[in-house]
């Protein structure tokens, strides 16, 4: 064998034992290197770190994506200008970015970065032909068809991670539980309550199943309206 044909093995042998060890010990192959990337998000550019990762189908973590716009093998945006309306309402806060932006430096920054990023330049390879927005339409026809008292119309869905969402209910018995895995990517939205006052809708859904809820601030005193198998 020729030096060259075996460098080629051997770089193949490495980066199978890296992949390996990556699902062993569920972290990147970026982290078991050292961290020698600054990993960013391919869609929406936020910077990567092994807990927001999104997942292959398969389970394996893909270091091209985060959580919120890749799930399970799945893109979760289509749309540039809705990712940069659900990116600009973080960016605004001082938690997200450590400094004050107005809406208009955030939309401005985010319209200048996406078109660099390769989900964008790769739109038309790697889309499904609008399979997913499909999907979330039907989630939002089969919610809207429910008719909850009091919520407003729900007109989109977005990608949000379990962990940020998976609120803890009191049943009638007093035991106190989760319905989410935190972990799992779910789509889901934030609504105002149409008749006013401090507590707010939340809606989160999937294949399996839908829930509405609601809550005051920062998901304080959550109760569970509906949670209905699909």
């Amino acid at each position: 064998m020729s030096w060259r044909k075996r460098s080629l093995s051997h770089g193949r042998q490495n980066t199978e034992t890296l992949k390996r060890l990556s699902e062993l010990f569920n972290v990147s192959i970026n982290t078991l290197l050292g961290s020698p990337q600054k990993l960013i998000c391919q869609c929406c550019g936020m910077p990567l770190e092994d807990e927001i990762i999104g997942r292959n189908q398969d389970g394996t973590l893909n270091e091209n994506y985060c959580k919120w716009c890749y799930a399970d093998g799945t893109y979760t945006y289509s749309d540039m200008d809705e990712l940069i309306d659900v990116c600009v309402k973080h960016m605004v806060s001082d938690q997200f970015t450590g400094e004050s932006l107005t809406v208009e430096q955030a939309r401005a920054y985010m319209k200048q970065k996406l078109p660099q990023l390769d989900y964008w330049k790769r739109y038309e390879e790697l889309s499904d032909d609008g399979q997913f927005e499909a999907f979330k339409q039907q989630l939002i026809d089969e919610i809207n068809a429910l008719h909850v008292e009091g919520m407003p119309e729900l007109k989109t869905l977005n990608a949000l991670v379990g962990s940020f969402v998976n609120l803890e209910y009191r049943l009638p018995s007093g035991q106190k539980v989760k319905f989410l895995d935190d972990g799992t990517t779910y789509l889901g939205n934030q609504l105002e309550c149409e008749f006013g006052g401090d507590r707010c809708f939340g809606v989160l859904a999937n294949m399996d199943f839908i829930l509405v809820c609601t809550y005051e601030a920062e998901g304080a005193n959550p109760e569970l309206v509906l949670y209905k198998k699909r």
